[in-house]
């Protein structure tokens, strides 16, 4: 498999996202630069972590506009896989792709630590190796990652099952002390309603050696490897029950 991983002026984890689909999962990463429009025939576009343009204006403002996110916004509506982590979660949202957008956290301060996260679905190629309700224990590293939306794309998010990560804590419940940044609803990830592209603000990239603090992000890329392969996409109807 090919993995595409974009580099803005500021990024600073497109080589750990690099190392993670190269070094450990043993595929092929190919590095992306934002002023080419030229995507390399990759499978899966991952837009890293980091600080795109200095964070100026708003997170990922001014990267939506780099020459490659046509190619991204194309690739995507074309059916193919987009993961974006943390700034590059903030740059879908910027570029129309994902819903919702990504402010100041709660406290106004940056957090780093790990946090847990309940996988709300399975019915899409990024989390279709996890199980539903499964915690995993992913970090964050963010100033700006308080997910907001107006109420009817709350409730679209929900009745769609495109709520795919949430904050939880350890008994697996979305508590309020969960919630690192005040997101609402304790959203920490979503997918858009195609499910081909996805966005978080944990940092999978820094959760796949166990000597670093464990390997559940590596749940995340396998299942992306799993999901190209097998075309995972499409929600599943057993998913849709009561929550």
């Amino acid at each position: 498999m090919r993995w595409g991983v974009v580099t803005f002026p500021g990024s600073n984890d497109d080589h750990d996202a690099l190392w993670a689909v190269g070094d450990v999962l043993g595929d092929e990463g190919v590095s992306l630069w934002h002023g080419d429009r030229d995507l390399h025939g990759v499978d899966c576009v991952i837009l890293p972590g980091g600080f795109s343009y200095g964070d100026y204006l708003r997170c990922g403002a001014m990267a939506r506009f780099s020459p490659v996110m046509e190619s991204v916004a194309k690739f995507a509506n074309d059916g193919g896989l987009v993961m974006g982590i943390c700034n590059g979660f903030q740059v879908l949202c910027e570029a129309g792709l994902l819903p919702g957008a990504l402010i100041r956290n709660r406290d106004l301060r940056f957090v780093c630590e790990p946090v847990k996260v309940r996988v709300e679905v399975t019915d899409n190629p990024f989390t279709c190796r996890c199980v539903r309700g499964e915690v995993l224990t992913i970090p964050v590293k963010h100033g700006e990652g308080c997910y907001i939306a107006d109420p009817n794309t709350l409730e679209e998010l929900e009745q769609n099952f495109q709520v795919v990560l949430r904050y939880v804590d350890d008994a697996g419940n979305p508590t309020e002390e969960a919630n690192p940044n005040g997101a609402l609803h304790n959203i920490a990830g979503v997918c858009n309603r195609a499910r081909n592209v996805f966005g978080l603000m944990p940092h999978p990239e820094h959760a796949i050696e166990a000597q670093i603090g464990g390997e559940d992000g590596l749940k995340l890329f396998r299942s992306i490897v799993a999901g190209l392969k097998e075309g995972v996409q499409r929600p599943a109807m057993s998913q849709v029950s009561e929550r």
